[in-house]
């Protein structure tokens, strides 16, 4: 009897062996398909807010300006993390970088001192000429930043009464999404929803200097800062015309106010010099970095001023716990010396050049489908006719050049934004054209065929609550 005799503990065991051995079957004969990319993209959108809208790739793996998903497919990558790796995916003396640090220290907070961040701080502002620097994470952390610097410095140095200062900016900007940055924003969908926006701002149209040397004339004295991209990315790589920052330099400096340049995505040797503001020689008083300073592989932001204004902010004030942590020095620190020691800035020029002359090109072939074809560097843009694509619109062109292993983002419905890594090779560059030229000519015709030629949506929906205008009608 004793000998039959089996314990609960027994039983439990065999029914959980027993039971998992089914299951552990069932895991084996479904691990390919559980970390395949579209398991993960349903994961994805079951798990995750939908305040994205991806191109349906998965990235596994990536080098330098390649790509590879699960499936062990390879890409050519043409967005660079909205220019977030501009040295290229996994470099590898910025990896290096920070598997050393990782194993030494990787954070203090900024209650204590570390013996990385000083180092990263002498190095930024000897390398771009500025006496201080303050560092953040991301770049909506170091716009806020300058926002908040740009007040107080109006209200201790210009004299602008409590509660007054304004902040000037562009009709189109791009500077993240807080509610701070949002409150400038001409972007429909950044916006509504999410009222009451801060006061505070005005708007000038980007690139007219007529425009805000009014709005410094008439309200000059109590604004505090007037803050643009030299180059607007989101917008879609809009440049504005020969002599504006030169003639926003000149004017900021003659009604005392700030020239706060967010250099976020267009610095860093994106546009084919070290800062986009390095194409008419100018200084502002503020600079915002972010993205390619922490190379790919951390969020890394800092904003750059001398101490007359840097100094207006005391201890307490403003603050963060990982910005200049070690780790992040280190990397950022290693992310600069790729960016010097490959002349990526040069090498940015002279691939940016060649690349336009293929995309003109290929305008030259589809003249009433190709707007425009725009940029700096490799900071670029195709600028398509919606009316002529309709009803394709810029994302179906997207969606098809993954198909042909190009990996390209629209922005606005009209706009494909063309940005890859500055260590891109031109065979890869030319790869990219001929996959958007093959698009045109050959997937093109057959996608008007499939899709639903469904009326298009109402342009008023494109209309900027704030100006009343259509800022992207690219038709």
């Amino acid at each position: 009897m004793a000998s039959k005799k089996v314990s609960f503990r027994g039983l439990l065991g065999g029914a959980w062996r027993a039971r998992n051995v089914r299951r552990l079957s069932t895991l084996a004969e479904s691990n390919a398909s559980a970390h395949s990319s579209q398991h993960l993209i349903d994961l994805e959108y079951q798990c995750s807010a939908h305040n994205y809208h991806p191109v349906p790739v998965v990235f596994s793996q990536a080098k330098g300006s390649s790509i590879w998903d699960p499936e062990g497919n390879r890409y050519i990558d043409f967005l660079s993390a909205y220019s977030a790796v501009n040295q290229g995916h996994s470099h590898p003396k910025i990896m290096k970088a920070l598997v050393e640090q990782a194993e030494k220290l990787t954070l203090s907070s900024r209650a204590f001192y570390n013996d990385r961040f000083p180092v990263f701080a002498e190095r930024l502002t000897s390398m771009f000429g500025y006496d201080m620097v303050l560092p953040m994470n991301t770049g909506a952390e170091g716009v806020e930043t300058a926002l908040k610097l740009a007040r107080k410095w109006g209200y201790l140095k210009k004299g602008i009464p409590r509660d007054e200062a304004i902040i000037v900016s562009c009709c189109g900007c791009f500077h993240g999404r807080t509610i701070a940055v949002i409150s400038m924003s001409c972007d429909n969908e950044a916006t509504r929803g999410f009222s009451p926006l801060l006061p505070g701002h005005l708007k000038v149209d980007f690139g007219d200097s007529a425009a805000l040397e009014k709005i410094f004339k008439e309200k000059g004295d109590r604004i505090a800062g007037f803050l643009f991209e030299p180059i607007q990315g989101e917008a879609g790589v809009v440049i504005p015309p020969d002599g504006y920052l030169q003639a926003v330099r000149d004017l900021c400096s003659k009604y005392k106010i700030l020239m706060i340049a967010d250099e976020i995505q267009s610095g860093l040797a994106r546009s084919g010099k070290i800062l986009a503001c390095d194409w008419e020689n100018v200084r502002p008083d503020l600079v915002i970095l972010g993205k390619a300073l922490g190379g790919g592989m951390l969020p890394v932001s800092a904003v750059l001023a001398d101490k007359d204004v840097m100094l207006c902010i005391q201890p307490g004030e403003h603050g963060s716990t990982f910005g200049g942590n070690p780790l992040a020095s280190a990397v950022a620190i290693a992310s600069l010396d790729v960016i010097r020691d490959e002349k990526l800035a040069e090498r940015s020029a002279q691939l940016g050049k060649e690349l336009r002359e293929q995309l003109l090109k290929i305008q030259q072939q589809f003249p009433d489908l190709i707007k425009e074809v725009r940029g700096r560097g490799l900071f670029n843009a195709v600028e398509l006719n919606s009316k002529a694509l309709f009803p394709i619109t810029a994302y179906d062109i997207c969606l098809k050049l993954k198909e042909r292993g190009i990996l390209a983002k629209p922005t606005h419905d009209s706009i494909i934004r063309l940005t890859p890594p500055l260590s891109i090779s031109l065979d890869e560059l030319t790869e990219g054209s001929k996959a958007l030229k093959n698009v045109l000519k050959l997937d093109l015709p057959k996608m008007k065929k499939e899709k639903p030629n469904t009326p298009p949506p109402h342009t008023s929906s494109n209309v900027c609550d704030r100006c009343g205008r259509n800022l992207y009608n690219s038709s």
